[in-house]
């Protein structure tokens, strides 16, 4: 089984294909990893510019070396 190549957090470039003219290209934060059918893993992603999300093919991006971390705290009485 091939494993997904991008974490949920981290960010990535995104390269629409010649079939998604309007698709906007550039900085996307992973959302969701997901299953796929073919060898072509799938990811849910977000615009960092405008907050549109997507799903695309793991062929459609490229990593940055970024990764975004959301820390939680809990305050127990």
């Amino acid at each position: 089984m091939t494993q997904h190549k991008f974490a949920i957090g981290q960010t990535v470039d995104f390269r629409p294909g010649p079939h998604e003219p309007n698709a906007n290209r550039g900085l996307y934060t992973v959302r969701r990893q997901l299953p796929s059918e073919t060898r072509d893993l799938q990811y849910r992603i977000q615009s960092n510019a405008n907050g549109h999300e997507r799903v695309v093919r793991e062929s459609q991006l490229s990593g940055t070396g970024r990764q975004i971390f959301k820390i939680e705290s809990t305050i127990l009485d």
